[in-house]
């Protein structure tokens, strides 16, 4: 009986170890998922067919191109489960991003949320709507009230908060809106002491930031290349600080310029042209600089002002040439026959009313969604480099994917009813898988 059980024991040792070499050979031989990995191990490579061709010395130069890789682990063991159960970041689309909001538990008082209603340019128009400011929290300077309430974009459990829901949306990148330093907008603070929080809150998400430099007062070339250098030594080294590496090994930051046809080309061409003794190219300050296209006068202007290419921001879908969806494939033709990048900008609608209560002919009703994905269709048939999103939450003019809920008081706000809150994360999340596929497709 002793040696019976022997036996048996040999055998069933030798069959459990037969089952384990089986098993070890088929894990070996099964590729592993990629959207299980972290982001340290997603290689973005832009495709020789439709990569960016970026300007170096006035030649076309087909360029090998990919995102700074993206961070390590931060060995939040809880986090990193929870991020497993998100989509991988696209870092091609990108999302503008606001950081002027305030409130009074964070800064003393209501910033932004308590927006005045602008007057009409007509006198005589203006009289028959309704100014002064909002007043929060029941009345707002927005459309639509946000799930989070008039938060303070200081509030480090907003940012949290938010990087979830972009990693949610599969939104790899955030341009945020940027002012120098004891510089502000008309209507707000000064934001750059915001940004050291922000980057450390999207690293720990695997989100990067770019710059979206705002017409500052005074804004000119010599300025710009001080501002410029002032954002990459400061941030530059940070992890998530959004870079684009060339063909010649450079990792370069991208900064969106916004208003960039309020300086002429002139102007630009001191900054942006390696012929210019005050230019910023091949310094240790150069960057990828995407200009804002509005007229189609401005392609050439553009061109000539040595910029790497072009984004449209507008949401409002024929407010302007370069926002309407009509024109990209020209435009998109325009930027690969010069060797631009074209960056059309996509938006879920558009809605200022409370903030400029005559402006009704640019609004642009959302129809539950269609409209926003409209937009992403329209802008996926160019192949475009990159995807930007207006916006995250640019509450003011109504273009946030944010979330929103329902409010009751006497303003009459809207909603995103009957979908839920997450409504247009949840379309740009099913978008960025759309485009990744597309790209994937492109380079075949």
């Amino acid at each position: 009986m002793a040696r019976f059980r022997f036996k048996t024991c040999i055998a069933s040792t030798a069959l459990v170890l037969f089952v384990l070499v089986i098993v070890l050979l088929l894990k070996a031989l099964t590729p592993e998922d990629p959207s299980l990995h972290s982001p340290r191990d997603v290689k973005v490579t832009l495709d020789r067919k439709n990569e960016p061709q970026i300007k170096r010395d006035g030649k076309k130069t087909s360029e090998e191109t990919k995102m700074n890789d993206p961070v390590e682990s931060n060995g939040n063991a809880e986090l990193e489960a929870a991020l497993r159960k998100f989509p991988p970041p696209n870092y091609y689309l990108h999302a503008f991003y606001y950081v002027w909001y305030g409130n009074p538990k964070f800064d003393g008082k209501y910033i932004h949320w308590d927006h005045p209603q602008l007057p009409h340019w007509d006198t005589k128009v203006a009289l028959g709507y309704p100014q002064g400011r909002h007043i929060p929290p029941d009345d707002i300077g927005s459309n639509f009230y946000p799930s989070l309430g008039p938060y303070s974009s200081r509030d480090p459990s907003v940012m949290d908060a938010h990087m979830q829901q972009l990693r949610s949306a599969a939104i790899g990148v955030i341009a945020v809106s940027w002012y120098p330093p004891s510089t502000n907008d008309d209507n707000g603070e000064p934001l750059d002491n915001i940004v050291p929080l922000l980057l450390e809150v999207a690293h720990k998400y695997h989100i990067k930031v770019a710059f979206h430099i705002e017409p500052y007062k005074g804004r000119d070339e010599v300025n710009m290349f001080t501002n410029v250098k002032y954002v990459i030594e400061k941030y530059g080294e940070h992890p998530a600080f959004f870079k684009y590496r060339t063909n010649t090994g450079k990792l370069l930051p991208l900064f969106y310029v916004y208003d960039s046809y309020l300086m002429n080309s002139e102007q630009w061409a001191k900054l942006l042209k390696h012929t210019e003794s005050g230019s910023i190219r091949d310094t240790p300050y150069d960057a990828i600089f995407i200009a804002l296209l509005v007229d189609e006068k401005h392609k050439i202007d553009i061109l000539t002002a040595g910029f790497d290419g072009l984004y449209t921001y507008f949401a409002t879908n024929g407010f302007s040439y370069g926002s309407s969806q009509r024109n990209w494939v020209s435009i998109k033709a325009f930027c690969e026959d010069n060797n631009l990048i074209f960056i059309p900008s996509v938006g879920p609608g558009y809605v200022d009313t409370s903030i400029r209560p005559w402006n009704f002919q640019n609004t642009r009703n959302r129809i539950n969604g269609k409209y926003y994905e409209t937009s992403l269709s329209a802008a996926l048939e160019t192949r475009p480099d990159f995807i930007s999103i207006t916006s995250f939450n640019e509450w003011h003019e109504g273009t946030q994917i944010e979330t929103a809920v329902p409010k009751k008081s006497q303003t009459v706000y809207l909603d995103y009813l009957p979908n839920k809150p997450t409504a247009y994360l949840e379309l740009t999340r099913k978008w960025a898988i759309i485009f990744g596929g597309e790209r994937q497709k492109w380079q075949e």
